[in-house]
C-alpha cells in the first residue's frame, strides 16, 4: 500500500503499534511477574517481628523458643525477593547472637541444634525465593495467577446453551487430582446459532506437564472455531501446532459440526478415538470416526469427515483415551465397559451422566479424562 505525503505506510504503522503494545505489556506485566513490585512493606513488617520474637524469648524462653525465628524466615521465603531476604536473614542471625549472649549457658540457652534449624529453614527459603524470581512468579498473588489460569481453561471449555430439544453434558478430570489438564473443549454456535461446533482435544502429556500447552491451544482453537469453514479448522489447527515447534507438540482432536435443526452432523478426526452414537431405535452404540492424522505431525494433512444424524432420543458421546485406555486391557474393552455403564442412563436420561461415568469407569486413572455428551430429546 502506498503512502501519501506526510503519511506512513500501513505496514509501518502496524509495526509501530505492535512495538508499543509489547512495551506496554512488558511494563505492566512482565516486570511485575519478575518481582519488581515493591516488597518493602513485607520486609519492614518481618524485620520488626524479629526483635519482638527475640524479646519474647528473653522474657519467657519456656514459651517462646529461639527457634521461633524460623517464622519470619519462612514468611520471607514466600514474600521477599532474594536480595531483601538476605537482609532479613542478617536480622535473624543478629537476634540469635543476642539471645545466645543474654541467655547464657543455662537450660534455656541457644544450642547449636537450634542454630542449624534456623539456618536450614533459611536455606530452603532462599531456594524458594530464587525459584520464584527465576520463573517470574510475583512475590504477591502467585496463587491468584495460577487460579486465574485454571479458571481460564474452565471458562474456555464451557459449552454454549442449546435450544429446546437438546441437552449437553461435559466433565473433565485432570490426572492425579491436579487442577490442570491436557484435555480441553472449545465450542461455538455459528450461522445464527443453528450450527453447533465442538472440538475435543487431547494434548500430548498429562496434568501439569500438558497444562501450559493446553491453555495456549484452547485459546488459539477457540479463536479459529467459527472463524473458518468447518473443513478448514483442523488444517489450520495442524499448521498452528507445527509453527510452535514443540518437542512434544502433537495432539489429537475430534471436531463435531452439528445442525441443531435437522440433527445432521459431520465428525472430523485428527488421530482421535471414535465418537459413539446411541441409536434410540435399536438401543445400540455405533462408532463414528473421521479419518485424519495427529495434529502437529506433518504439513498438508487431510481430514476426511464422517456424516451422521441424531434423531430424537439419540446420544452422541465423545471422550479422550484416559477414559478407556489402561495398561492391562485393550481400548476396545475399555469402550465396551464405557458403553455398558452408559446403558444404565438410557431409561432415565443422561442428566449428570458425564461426571458419574468418569467416576465409575476411570476414577483412579493417572491420566487426563474428558467426556462429552450431546443428546437429542425424544
Amino acid at each position: 500500500m502506498t503512502s501519501g505525503p506526510g503519511t506512513e505506510p500501513l505496514t509501518a504503522r502496524m509495526h509501530k503499534c505492535a512495538h508499543r503494545a509489547r512495551i506496554a505489556v512488558r511494563k505492566a506485566g512482565v516486570d511485575y511477574f519478575r518481582g519488581d513490585g515493591s516488597d518493602w512493606i513485607a520486609l519492614a513488617a518481618l524485620l520488626l517481628s524479629i526483635p519482638a520474637i527475640a524479646a519474647g524469648t528473653l522474657w519467657r524462653p519456656d514459651w517462646i523458643a529461639p527457634t521461633a525465628l524460623v517464622l519470619p524466615v519462612i514468611a520471607g521465603g514466600l514474600l521477599l525477593r532474594p536480595a531483601n531476604l538476605l537482609v532479613l536473614y542478617a536480622g535473624s542471625a543478629t537476634a540469635l547472637i543476642v539471645e545466645a549472649a543474654l541467655l547464657g549457658p543455662g537450660p534455656d540457652r541457644v544450642t547449636p541444634g537450634m542454630v542449624l534449624v534456623v539456618a536450614a529453614v533459611g536455606l530452603f527459603g532462599l531456594l524458594i525465593a530464587q525459584f520464584r524470581s527465576r520463573v517470574g512468579v510475583p512475590w504477591r498473588r502467585g496463587g491468584t495467577m495460577l487460579f486465574d489460569l485454571r479458571e481460564r481453561i474452565r471458562v474456555q471449555s464451557k459449552l454454549p446453551q442449546l435450544p429446546a430439544g437438546w441437552h449437553r453434558e461435559m466433565a473433565l478430570r485432570p490426572a492425579g487430582g491436579q487442577s490442570f489438564s491436557g484435555d480441553f473443549v472449545v465450542a461455538s454456535r455459528t450461522q445464527g446459532g443453528n450450527i453447533l461446533e465442538v472440538v475435543l482435544t487431547d494434548v500430548s502429556g498429562k496434568g501439569m506437564d500438558a497444562a501450559s500447552r493446553a491453555l495456549l491451544l484452547s485459546g488459539a482453537f477457540g479463536g479459529l472455531l467459527g472463524s473458518l469453514p468447518p473443513h478448514g479448522f483442523l488444517p489450520a489447527a495442524n499448521g498452528y501446532l507445527l509453527r510452535q515447534d514443540w518437542e512434544e507438540g502433537f495432539a489429537t482432536s475430534i471436531h463435531l459440526v452439528l445442525d441443531l435443526e435437522s440433527g445432521d452432523y459431520e465428525l472430523l478426526s485428527a488421530g482421535h478415538l471414535p465418537a459413539l452414537q446411541l441409536s434410540a431405535g435399536s438401543g445400540r452404540w455405533e462408532e463414528k470416526s473421521g479419518d485424519g492424522p495427529l495434529l502437529g505431525v506433518y504439513d498438508g494433512a487431510q481430514f476426511d469427515p464422517v456424516k451422521g444424524r441424531l434423531r430424537p432420543g439419540d446420544v452422541l458421546m465423545m471422550f479422550t483415551d484416559g477414559l478407556v485406555e489402561a495398561a492391562d486391557r485393550d481400548i476396545a474393552e475399555g469402550i465396551d465397559r464405557l458403553t455398558g455403564e452408559a446403558d444404565r442412563y438410557v431409561a432415565g436420561g443422561f442428566v449428570g451422566a458425564a461426571w458419574h461415568l468418569i467416576e465409575t469407569v476411570a476414577k483412579d486413572v493417572n491420566d487426563d479424562r474428558a467426556l462429552l455428551l450431546i443428546c437429542r430429546d425424544a
